[in-house]
């Protein structure tokens, strides 16, 4: 199965996603989510794939996400908007993401990892 694994090379959680991918010998394509930010179109895709929210999307605990004050906006607005904002920067996107042809994955937990190979 061929994965695409969206990173910001600076995240630790990003690099401990990586590390576990090598460690288990499992085949993906690397993409920096800032220089390389993920599409509307590939965002939609995503989310529904995911089976969660858009605001799950959102890298809330980013500089980015308080500076432009998006807690109160992600409560509020629609989701074509909210993936609107998404795709203008990928530091509002949470990362690392992991997409597979039938799935994807949002963040770094091991244990939700454990299916992928």
């Amino acid at each position: 199965m061929k994965y695409l694994f969206l990173e910001y090379p600076k995240c630790t959680t990003c690099r401990k996603a990586k590390k576990w991918l090598q460690d288990n010998n499992i085949t993906f394509e690397d993409r920096h989510i800032v220089e390389n930010n993920p599409t509307k179109q590939e965002l939609k895709e995503w989310i529904e794939k995911s089976g969660l929210p858009v605001n799950k999307f959102f890298n809330t605990s980013g500089v980015l996400y308080r500076e432009m004050n998006l807690k109160e906006k992600v409560k509020s607005a629609g989701e074509d908007e909210l993936i609107e904002i998404l795709s203008t920067n990928g530091m509002l996107v949470k990362r690392p993401l992991l997409i597979a042809e039938d799935f994807v994955i949002v963040g770094f937990k091991e244990v939700e990892w454990q299916n992928v190979k």
